[in-house]
């Protein structure tokens, strides 16, 4: 089942125990989606619908910490509890020490096919991760890679 259709599933089911909040999150995410599908003019593939949702939960973040500063604890509480129902929809996130392992093979791998890659190679190193953390059907968050890549790089 994908994506769209759990939480078109979803949206019934909260519709029928009246979930309100559930419901305005849920329909909000159908409707992001929707608009890319439209966009594009093709349904979307799993890894698009990954892509809207990640989106959606990066706008959200950085709302919490606006809403946290300007001392609006209520608002940044109601776009928490939004981030955590996306994210039930999302794939497992990689923990710290998996994307560690995936970046040393992604920096051996860089230095196999030339000398050995340094602080300068950081795009490059970037581009391989990301593909196998796709590869490997998980999700990272973008910051975290980035440090451990600079970190491995600067070694």
């Amino acid at each position: 089942m994908s994506i769209a259709d759990r939480i078109n599933a979803d949206i019934v089911t909260a519709m029928k125990a009246k979930d309100d909040h559930r419901v305005t999150t849920l329909r909000m995410v159908k409707s992001a989606l929707r608009s890319k599908e439209i966009d594009k003019r093709e349904p979307l593939n799993e890894a698009e619908q990954i892509a809207v949702l990640s989106t959606l939960i990066k706008q959200r973040r950085e709302s919490v910490e606006s809403f946290t500063k300007g001392g609006r604890p209520e608002l940044a509480q109601k776009e928490q509890a939004e981030i955590d129902l996306i994210e039930t929809y999302m794939p497992q996130a990689a923990g710290e020490d998996q994307l560690r392992e995936i970046v040393q093979i992604a920096i051996a791998h860089l230095a196999s096919s030339g000398g050995k890659p340094g602080p300068r190679d950081m795009g490059a190193a970037m581009k391989v991760v990301q593909q196998r953390i796709l590869a490997d059907g998980l999700r990272a968050d973008g910051r975290l890679v980035s440090e451990l890549v600079r970190a491995e790089l600067a070694k």
